[in-house]
């Protein structure tokens, strides 16, 4: 039998406190024949604290989807180990494992997100962790042709919310990186299912749109295997078509340039990007690098969220490939990340988290789990307000705020045909 509480133990004198223990529990009971019941099993047994269970994204069900077409899900976590087209330091072949173990304090019972007033794991969609793509380490070429038959095996496939809303016609995909080359897959298989060009958000310190040439080699002419880099993929994928031109959009830049000039900027151009560098958000703040984001993109064109880790300062999150000193902070990235999360997302990946240069606090794969949990946060509420079944709810307590900052005397000057609001500062 169970201890009765101690407060009635207390008070029933005629109760022997040697009778009773804190660490008694009831007699266990042989269970039948036939087992204990499925429901019985799923009460005690369906739960994992963030410590325990097998390491799956939040938590979530592990299905290995490329090999179980007959499950169908609506957003999938799908690793892709992949870091054999670095520039600099390999590792990032570990980030899906690392990201995973990060999100393990992320659980269905406790993933309630207070700014979009839901818990995305318990919404509309069915979100599976997918396992991992068995990409080849040994060769390059015959990897990429892997990672884009795992994606188009994937996202052709009909969703389990199908035509709920109307525009959810196919699973969308969260991509644990491995080096950022694996995201030219993913747009390969999003243009041909999509049948148009896709608009690329890309968060990163780097360009990523280099002419291959920018690796001089005496050693082969272009094209060759070797021009397949993870700062080459999305000038492929502009020369093949994929990506929106004028629609695309680069956040947190603070890369150096090759040669004596602004050539890269000029290549970069063509290819139709807007550069934001990392430092505007000085003059512009995390609200004005959201509208520019938005400006560019609206709300209606497919999107690709491409999010390379190094968009961080190296001193937040140092476990990454090719860290760049100056960078955003993880909660300047999640307040932009949460302000745009009216795009229309078809695709999103997370990559270049290195474990191996992380130190002991896994601060790079807390911070890449965190911006997976917003990514899929954002597709449910996009999904809900397309289904016309989306509650805007205001955080509480925040209305029981009372003081407000005094607003700075502002004067207007323009940057770059932009009109920016920037505080008056004293004369030395």
């Amino acid at each position: 039998m169970w201890c009765p509480h101690l407060s009635v133990i207390a008070s029933t004198l005629f109760v022997p406190l040697a009778l009773c223990n804190f660490y008694d529990n009831p007699e266990f009971d042989l269970p039948p024949p036939t087992g204990t019941p499925l429901e019985e099993l799923q009460a005690k047994w369906d739960f994992d604290w963030g410590f325990s269970g097998i390491s799956t994204f939040a938590h979530l069900k592990h299905v290995k989807c490329l090999t179980t077409p007959y499950e169908p899900f609506d957003i999938g976590i799908l690793g892709a180990p992949f870091d054999t087209a670095v520039s600099y330091r390999p590792g990032a072949r570990f980030g899906p494992r690392a990201i995973r173990a990060a999100s393990s304090r992320q659980t269905t019972f406790r993933g309630f997100n207070h700014r979009a007033g839901l818990n995305p794991y318990r919404s509309w969609p069915s979100v599976l962790d997918c396992g991992d793509i068995p990409v080849t380490p040994f060769d390059n070429a015959l990897a990429l042709h892997q990672m884009t038959s795992a994606y188009l095996e994937l996202v052709s496939r009909r969703p389990l919310s199908h035509g709920n809303p109307p525009s959810h016609t196919h699973p969308k995909i969260i991509s644990l990186g491995g080096d950022h080359s694996i995201a030219l897959p993913a747009l390969r298989a999003l243009q041909k299912i999509h049948d148009r060009p896709i608009a690329l958000l890309h968060f990163d310190a780097h360009l990523d749109t280099w002419h291959p040439g920018a690796y001089p080699s005496a050693w082969a002419s272009h094209p060759t295997q070797a021009d397949f880099t993870h700062g080459t993929m999305f000038w492929i994928a502009s020369e093949e078509g994929l990506i929106a031109n004028g629609s695309s959009v680069h956040a947190g830049l603070r890369t150096r340039l090759g040669g004596l000039d602004y050539a890269d900027y000029d290549n970069d151009d063509r290819q139709g990007f807007l550069r934001i560098e990392a430092d505007d958000i000085d003059a512009f703040g995390v609200s004005g690098i959201i509208d520019l984001i938005m400006q560019q993109m609206g709300t209606e064109t497919p999107v690709y969220l491409s999010v390379d880790i190094d968009v961080l300062d190296p001193g937040i999150a140092p476990g990454t490939g090719t860290p760049e000193p100056g960078g955003w902070t993880t909660r300047e990235l999640i307040q932009i990340l949460r302000g745009i999360e009216d795009l229309n997302l078809v695709g999103a990946d997370v990559v270049e988290v290195s474990p191996a240069y992380d130190g002991n606090d896994e601060g790079t794969a807390l911070a890449g789990a965190q911006v997976v949990y917003e990514l899929i946060t954002s597709m449910v509420v996009r999904g809900l307000k397309d289904r016309g079944e989306y509650v805007a709810r205001k955080k509480p307590g925040v209305e029981k705020l009372k003081l407000k900052p005094k607003a700075p005397t502002k004067q207007k000057i323009p940057v770059e045909g932009l009109v920016v609001e920037e505080p008056l500062r004293d004369e030395l």
